[in-house]
């Protein structure tokens, strides 16, 4: 049983999942499939060119935004 000073939150990492280079590979044309056939469902809430990248940090740290922020050349 873990203490209340024990406890902690991480964000899960790939090599804690994926050991061996045909693994990687595996998983990896199995999420290529599913784009191909549009199974995600992706919100982009907008696309900024790069001269405008310091408005869209400011975006984001203003949490002014849903979904992905894209950026253009």
């Amino acid at each position: 049983k873990l203490s209340a000073k024990n406890l902690k939150l991480v964000r899960p990492s790939l090599p804690n999942y994926i050991v061996t280079r045909e693994e990687y590979e595996k998983y990896a044309e199995e999420l290529w499939r599913l784009m191909i056939k549009e199974k995600f469902d992706v919100r982009v809430h907008k696309t900024y060119p790069l001269k405008d990248a310091a408005q869209a940090q400011t975006d984001l740290e203003s949490r002014k935004t849903m979904g992905k922020l894209l950026m253009t050349p």
